[in-house]
């Protein structure tokens, strides 16, 4: 089994998917205008989406007081460094800034509505790379 998508209840899905689009590089796969505002983004290898929505069914957790072992979102990142201080000057606020003795760099922030994010340079990579054409 491969993992599809990651579904999260949030206060601002459309505005949220617009921020993830600009400053995360997600991809919109689908979206929906109308309540519950349904919104699928993909990252950049196309087979994992986010989907986030508000669907007043349940509650929106309260994301801004969450720790972030309870939940967050693990990006890979190249450089967390450029990345923590291009995301910090867009909206998010910073929570750890890791460097591990195997040579991980590790970022936490928060976006704009409270959700964790993590910034991921592994010294040794987690996941092998693989090719858009389906490798």
């Amino acid at each position: 089994m491969k993992i599809e998508h990651f579904a999260i209840n949030v206060e601002n899905p459309l505005e949220m998917a617009e921020w993830y689009v600009k400053e995360m590089g997600l991809k919109i796969v689908n979206q929906s205008e109308i309540a519950p505002f349904t919104t699928f983004l993909a990252d950049d290898s196309e087979r994992v989406m986010i989907e986030i929505y508000k669907n007043p069914a349940d509650q929106v957790p309260d994301y801004r007081n969450m720790d972030p072992l309870l939940l967050h979102l693990a990006f890979v990142s190249e450089d967390p460094a450029k990345d923590k201080d291009r995301l910090l000057q867009k909206g998010a606020a910073l929570v750890s800034d890791d460097l591990l003795d195997d040579g991980s760099h590790l970022v936490m922030l928060r976006d704009p509505w409270g959700i964790c994010i993590q910034l991921c340079k592994r010294g040794t990579p987690m996941l092998a790379k693989k090719e858009k054409n389906g490798a």
